[in-house]
């Protein structure tokens, strides 16, 4: 059996290897799970468009949830969203974020690129 002792370590690291620090194993290798999440396409995912102003000191974002499909795929539709709107945001763990209240515009423009919105 091996001993795996898990420590806190910088993020980066923990999300490479999911907290495993060290072996007494000396033949132990970390298995790595290459998990490719398909992109649905845009007419069958329902996305969810809210405004958020928890944890955020005051300040509203635009908020959309529920993408379903990679990461290249979630930074490439942040990115057209944020250039079409003029504002700064991010892209990750399956969320977009949009600085200011932008719902009925980031509405148009999914609506334009074929996604199913739904206001919160």
């Amino acid at each position: 059996m091996t001993n795996i002792y898990c420590l806190m370590m910088n993020a980066k690291r923990k999300a490479d290897k999911h907290g495993a620090v060290y072996s007494t194993n000396p033949d132990f290798e970390f298995e790595y799970e290459n998990e490719e999440i398909e992109t649905l396409p845009n007419n069958e995912q329902l996305l969810r468009i809210q405004l958020d102003k928890k944890q955020r000191k005051g300040k509203s974002v635009t908020l959309i949830t529920n993408f379903v499909g990679n990461e290249d795929d979630l930074k490439s539709l942040g990115k057209l969203l944020k250039s079409k709107c003029g504002v700064g945001g991010s892209a990750k763990d399956n969320e977009i974020i949009i600085q200011g209240d932008l719902r009925k515009k980031v509405q148009e423009i999914l609506s334009k690129e074929g996604y199913k919105t739904k206001l919160i």
